[in-house]
Order: structure tokens, then C-alpha cells, then sequence
């Protein structure tokens, strides 16, 4: 016989006789004695239970203490969990009666055999403190009470960030034990794992736990059998810091922009003041870049947000640059209204918005043609008439012609201002008819923003708030 085999056969006849008996107590020494416990430390690599066809049974329970972090582009979740295992060993058992009343002993978790449940999301290594002693009651129950810095891979949906709602799996189980030999299952309901793991939770930061729900399954591979516990922690966002950061500051810059049609359209300051809102508002994203989450599964909706946010802006810019150059245009001061812009848009356009023409003018009309008034009614022709019938003897007499020239040459500088001030007057009133058609585009497209913008608004909330519901 190998040394190997009788070395087995001696532990298993051990355990048989461990399992016949109790742990003998000693007189004036409280708990078993240090040699029986010995002989159980030997049995550490051997499952503890004398039918090694009955498997042992593990309850679990966790307490979630708190939630590290959230990587949105890694998907993973770092939690901070109070782990709790029970399971029977069959060879530590005493009598109380004959231990002097001693119902529970500390022991090494390393000379005892423990099971090796593991959560199956885990993706990097345990840094938490570990805890080297477990808890032995009389009756064979071991109490296991360890700290567990839980890095696992969870399916983060972010589109609807800030206002988000994660579920997230945490699944139990024996690594290598099939279910013939280790069976899992709660220790507590799932309702109480859930309510402890509320009255407990610190240092959650932005993440508030709304529930912990969970069953028990079987997972099948192959020919194999595992017993497994799967828990959904769901939390959700606490939107409050990202609101204020985030949106607020946004919406103010919106109501900027929308302000700014208020400002005269003429005035050349409305453009620039534009320009600056979105230079504004660019740095203002670039700041901000750092809260938004970044994932490869897509993009939150409060980037969309923001980006449909500067698109406006850059269209109402736009609208302002077309205005301007309505009414700052040089060549179409001295041009007329064209009669189609006459009817849609000083007309039916206006009427449609409603637009208030000032108290000093009125919708103009169609063009007026002007009839060449008559020589007789000009005052320099009417003085002039008298010398083309003046006989030739005064025209021949110097002194007589002299006073007659220069009332010919005041009549002509008459007649000149009267044609610049009736030039004036003409491009006084194109101007005027461009301006109106200018103030009824920019009324007319002020209108079509503020109607995109709401609409807008009213999308982005309700898409909100279906998320919000739905979670």
C-alpha cells in the first residue's frame, strides 16, 4: 500500500468516526478540545459532509454598501458589497452541556473548507480587506462574514442620461462545484436583501439604489449542472447635479438667443451679438464635455440635445445675416418692389402674423405712374415765356437783358433742387417699402424659431419623461 493511500484511508476513517461522535470537551476548557479540532483541520481539502453524494447547501446574502463608480465607456459597475455565506459542516459538532455552555466559536477560514461561490460578472481582482475568521455554531453551521469590492460588467443604457435608470446583474455561484455536490440559495428574501441594502447604502454619490430583485435557476453546460442566484441591482441617477450644470445653463443661452430678435433688424449689433452667443456657447460645450458620459452604444439624448441647441443657434444667425442684407443691401434701395413681393409678403404674409404697421404708414401699394406735369404749371417756364415773346429791341439793349438771365438761371437751380428733393423722396420711400418687407421676413421667421423651439422643448421632455415612467 502506497503511503498516499493509507494517508487517505486514515483521514476518511477519521471522518467517519467525527461523524459518529461529537467533539469531546475537556474539564475546565471551554469548547472542544484543541486535538479534535485538529483532526477537522486535517479534513480541510474534503468537502465537509459524511455523504459525499448529499450535496451542501450555501446561503448567500449581500448587503449593498455602496456604488464606487459607473464607467459608461467600459460598462463596468464598481460596487462596495457586505457578503455573508452559511454553510453546514458536518464534523463540527460539540455538545454545549459538555463545553462548559459554549455555543459558538471563531475559527481560521483557511483550516476549514469553504465553498468557492463567485460572482460571475466579476472582471478584476478583489483589493478589498479580507476577513481570516468565520463563526462555528455547535451545531455545524459556519457563518461567513467578508467585504467584497465588486468590479463587474453591466449592459449601462445611457440614452436616456441624466434621467437614467441602470439594471444590473450580480450572479452567485460555485466555480467549479456542480449542483450534485454545492447548492446555492438566499439566506434572506430578496426584499430584505433589498431594504437592508437601502437603510445601509453610503457613499452612493450620484446613484441612488431603487430595488434588488433576484431568483434562483439552474445553469446548464454540456452535461453539467450549476445552481446559481441571480440578483438585478437597479439604481438610478440622481439628476440634480447635471440639471443645474447642464441644462439650466443651456436653456439660458437659448432664451438669449430668442431675446435677441427683439433688437432692432437694422442694427448691425444683432449679428455680432449672435456670433458671440454661439462662441459662447461652444465654449460652454467644450467645458461641459467632461459630464456627459461617452459610450460606443450610442449617444445620450442630452447630446443631441446640445447639438440641435447650437444648429438653432446658427439658423437664427443665419435668418439675421438674410435680414441684414435686405435692408442694408445698397442696390435694391433704388429698386422697386417687385409686385409678387408686394402681395405675399407685405400683404398675405403679413396679415398672417398679424404684423402691426407703424401709426405714420401703411401697407404700400402698387406703383403709381407719373405723369410729366405740364410746362405752363412750372414756375421757371412760366417766367420764361415772357422773354421768347419780348420784342428785339430789348434783347439787343444790355442792360435790359442782365436782369432777365440771371432770373432764367434761379429758375433753372429751382428746377434742379425740386428734381433732387423728388429723387430724394423716391428712394426715401423704396427704402422704406425694403425695410418693411425686411421687418415682416424677420417677424415671419421670429415666429417659425419660436415655434421650432417649443416643438423641440415638447420632444425632448416627453421623451424624458416616457423614460423616466418606463424605469
Amino acid at each position: 500500500m502506497s503511503p498516499t493511500v493509507g494517508i487517505i484511508s486514515g483521514l476518511l476513517l477519521m471522518s467517519v468516526s467525527l461523524c459518529c461522535s461529537k467533539l469531546p470537551c475537556k474539564k475546565g476548557h471551554s469548547g472542544p478540545t484543541y486535538e479534535s479540532m485538529q483532526a477537522v483541520f486535517d479534513l480541510q481539502p474534503f468537502r465537509p459532509a459524511v455523504n459525499l453524494s448529499n450535496p451542501t447547501i450555501t446561503n448567500i446574502s449581500f448587503t449593498l454598501y455602496a456604488v464606487l463608480g459607473v464607467n459608461e465607456k467600459t460598462q463596468i459597475l464598481t460596487t462596495f458589497l457586505w457578503l455573508r455565506l452559511y454553510w453546514h459542516h458536518e464534523f463540527l459538532i460539540w455538545d454545549p452541556e459538555n463545553c462548559d455552555g459554549v455555543t459558538k466559536i471563531s475559527l481560521p477560514v483557511q483550516k476549514l473548507w469553504s465553498p468557492d461561490i463567485i460572482v460571475y460578472e466579476f472582471v478584476d481582482d478583489d483589493v478589498s480587506q479580507a476577513c481570516p475568521y468565520v463563526y462555528v455554531n455547535h451545531t455545524g453551521h459556519i457563518r461567513w462574514d467578508r467585504m467584497l469590492r465588486l468590479v463587474s460588467a453591466c449592459n449601462l443604457e445611457i440614452f436616456s442620461f441624466p434621467f437614467d435608470v441602470q439594471n444590473c446583474t450580480f450572479t452567485f455561484g460555485s466555480y467549479m462545484h456542480t449542483i450534485k455536490d454545492v447548492r446555492v440559495s438566499p439566506a434572506l428574501t430578496f426584499a430584505e436583501i433589498s431594504a437592508n441594502s437601502k437603510r445601509y447604502l453610503e457613499a452612493s454619490g450620484e446613484w441612488e439604489l431603487v430595488d434588488i430583485l433576484g431568483e434562483t435557476s439552474i445553469l446548464q453546460f454540456g452535461i453539467d449542472e450549476w445552481d446559481i442566484i441571480t440578483f438585478w441591482v437597479v439604481i438610478k441617477r440622481r439628476p440634480v447635479l447635471y440639471v443645474v450644470n447642464l441644462l439650466i445653463p443651456s436653456s439660458f443661452l437659448m432664451l438669449i438667443d430668442i431675446l435677441s430678435f427683439y433688437l432692432p433688424p437694422h442694427s448691425v449689433d444683432r449679428a455680432s451679438f449672435k456670433m458671440t452667443l454661439i462662441l459662447g456657447y461652444t465654449v460652454f460645450l467644450l467645458i461641459m464635455n467632461d459630464l456627459l458620459p461617452s459610450t460606443a452604444n450610442g449617444t445620450p439624448i442630452i447630446g443631441i440635445y446640445f447639438s440641435v441647441c447650437l444648429a438653432l443657434m446658427v439658423i437664427s444667425l443665419l435668418e439675421t445675416v438674410i435680414i441684414t442684407s435686405v435692408l442694408h443691401h445698397s442696390s435694391l434701395k433704388y429698386q422697386e418692389v417687385p409686385n409678387w413681393v408686394r402681395i405675399v409678403v407685405l400683404k398675405h404674409i403679413a396679415t398672417l402674423i398679424c404684423y402691426r404697421w407703424p401709426e405714420d404708414a401703411q401697407p404700400p401699394s402698387a406703383p403709381k405712374t407719373d405723369t410729366p406735369e405740364s410746362s405752363n404749371d412750372s414756375p421757371g417756364l412760366w417766367i420764361v415765356q415772357p422773354a421768347e415773346q419780348s420784342s428785339p429791341q430789348h434783347t439787343t439793349n444790355n442792360e435790359d437783358t442782365a436782369p432777365l438771365t440771371e432770373l432764367q438761371q434761379i429758375c433753372q437751380y429751382l428746377d434742379d433742387l425740386r428734381a433732387h428733393l423728388t429723387s430724394l423722396q423716391k428712394e426715401n420711400e423704396l427704402q422704406n417699402q425694403w425695410c418693411h418687407v425686411g421687418y415682416v421676413l424677420d417677424f415671419l421667421l421670429f415666429r417659425i424659431y419660436l415655434l421650432l423651439i417649443t416643438c423641440y422643448a415638447l420632444v425632448i421632455i416627453a421623451m424624458w419623461c416616457v423614460w423616466i415612467s418606463q424605469s
